[in-house]
């Protein structure tokens, strides 16, 4: 398990003696000696410590759902156990037995171990980026994680895909019909077609045709929730206002949660490319900065549980002082905080196109990562929108597709970054079409979309163009149904803020709405990241405003 460049040096490094006595500072209990062969931790293991090795080793192996079994490496003495999963006390997708000569080592439960991440940020930063890089190891390795058995390139396969990757899990995929691995599977548990996909679990639990939330269910995901606890702050939406909001929060001592319906890092998250966010001069994925925010959370002690819907926020009652907000959750379930921070940023704007729902995730997409680029590799495609977003998802698919049809109504120049409009004019294999929009779709849910129909709004006239692929890049909506009624929102939805003298306050009193779904806010990643961090030193005042009028 190296990635390119093989950063195994990173990966595995081996503590010197004298980080060796600053961690033992942070254990979580005694050494414990293991006899040569004995389990040290298994896959599928819930909070499972790290362990760092003082005499000995222990062989780590990794195991995908079909009982594959590879080794990943030996720690020897002055290494550490584990990856990002240890962090959080999430079940383990490795396991690890004592060497041939036995094994001496110390314990570090999720706590402990961020506290070594926190207290010592010398050995902190070895046992962290060691810690990211090996889930990264084993996500690039493809045989270890989940199993998804069905017929590639179906909805459900690529929104089980889409979940998996941007939650950062290992996974891959199988013909039902042509891998002989795939198609054993299917023969030897009887499953049906309508019952594709399966999804195998790391632990051999076999899932059909599951939701998201199944799936997260089975890999231990979504933490089990406390509904005794009492939060300082709940952040609804893992996006990266939500995220920032999250480091800042509990880095500064409070306890946060952040929950999210879907997965880490929102719209942004999805984006191919972002090149005009501060520090990074050649760029960054969404999902790689959606990834790092979230370990980052993670270190200082926040909670994330995804995938999570919010059903609403409770305000039937005006509530007083210093007493709980509560956000209601399905099944009766609920989450209690001091305050609550609202970054649901905004749902994906559908245009007005008969049938469309029928094609989505059949040849419509609304964002464009590498498994949509896979898909449609080698074809023609269109994409419509005029923005940033669309601009960075056409530089991402021309060089991967045979032509691509860019649909705006109106010159980019209006609405797109100089940097991107000219990248997109010296690309050979784009046609853009202005003053046009899309009016019509052709085949069926089962084959997929065939063609689209485009209409040009200066003659009417219009053209069809047989294509399997449609992008969708049309703005947004604001995601604050959850809140109707409780809190005051512009003409377009959008939740206002800034009444009283927190400006990022909303009309209801220790609730403060940050990014996208704000009203007035700058539609950018690092504005986005910039009221994340703003939102939790007025997040302090609240709470030490609702102490003194509960004291008095």
């Amino acid at each position: 398990m190296s990635p390119a460049g093989s950063r195994d040096h990173q990966m595995f490094p081996v503590l010197d003696p004298d980080q060796r006595e600053t961690a033992k500072r942070f254990a979580s209990g005694p050494a414990r000696t293991f006899a040569p062969g004995e389990p040290v931790y298994a896959i599928g293991e819930q909070g499972a410590p790290a362990w760092l090795v003082l005499a000995g080793s222990i062989k780590v192996r990794r195991r995908d759902g079909l009982n594959h079994d590879a080794p990943i490496t030996a720690h020897g003495v002055g290494q550490f156990t584990g990856e990002v999963n240890q962090l959080a006390g999430r079940p383990s997708i490795a396991a690890g037995r004592a060497g041939p000569d036995g094994c001496t080592a110390l314990p570090f439960d999720p706590a402990h171990l961020r506290a070594l991440m926190v207290g010592s940020a010398d050995v902190g930063e070895i046992v962290m980026r060691a810690l990211i890089l090996r889930r990264v190891g084993l996500i690039e390795d493809g045989g270890a994680g989940t199993v998804i058995v069905g017929v590639p390139g179906s909805p459900d396969i690529v929104r089980l895909q889409g979940f998996l990757t941007r939650s950062g899990y290992p996974n891959i995929v199988l013909d039902a019909a042509s891998d002989d691995e795939g198609r054993a599977l299917i023969e030897r548990i009887g499953v049906l077609r309508s019952d594709l996909p399966v999804v195998v679990c790391p632990n051999g639990r076999i899932l059909k045709r599951p939701s998201d939330v199944e799936v997260a269910a089975c890999l231990g995901i979504t933490p089990d929730l406390d509904p005794a606890v009492v939060y300082d702050v709940a952040i609804v939406g893992a996006g990266p206002a939500g995220l920032a909001a999250a480091v800042y929060a509990a880095s500064e001592g409070l306890s946060a949660i952040v929950l999210d319906e879907r997965a880490i890092g929102g719209q942004a998250g999805a984006s191919a490319r972002i090149e005009n966010y501060l520090g990074f001069p050649t760029g960054i994925s969404g999902q790689a900065l959606a990834g790092r925010a979230f370990n980052q959370a993670l270190k200082f002690g926040a909670e994330i549980a995804v995938p999570l819907e919010v059903a609403r926020l409770v305000c039937d009652d005006e509530v007083v002082n210093d007493e709980p907000l509560v956000l209601a959750l399905p099944g009766d379930r609920q989450v209690r905080s001091r305050t609550v921070i609202v970054a649901s940023g905004a749902r994906y704007r559908r245009p007005d196109i008969p049938d469309l729902e029928r094609f989505e995730g059949a040849g419509v997409s609304y964002w464009a990562s590498p498994i949509e680029a896979r898909l449609c590799e080698g074809e023609e495609v269109a994409l419509v929108g005029g923005g940033n977003s669309a601009g960075q998802a056409v530089a991402f698919l021309a060089p991967r597709v045979k032509h691509l049809h860019l649909v705006v109504r109106r010159d980019l120049a209006a609405t797109m970054s100089r940097y991107l409009i000219d990248r997109i004019a010296a690309l050979p294999n784009v046609t853009l079409h202005v003053g046009v929009e899309i009016v019509g779709l052709e085949g069926d849910r089962a084959t997929g979309l065939t063609a689209a129909i485009f209409r040009n709004h200066r003659d009417g006239g219009t053209l069809r163009r047989a294509i399997r692929h449609l992008f969708l890049f049309i703005g947004a909506d604001p995601n604050a149904g959850w809140l109707h009624g409780c809190v005051e929102t512009d003409e377009k939805g959008f939740i206002v803020t800034g009444k009283a003298a927190l400006t990022l306050q909303t009309s209801r009193a220790r609730v403060f709405a940050i990014g996208d779904v704000r009203a007035g806010s700058t539609k950018r990643v690092a504005a986005a990241v910039g009221e994340g961090a703003a939102v939790v030193a007025q997040v302090h005042v609240a709470l030490a405003d609702a102490a003194e009028r509960s004291a008095s």
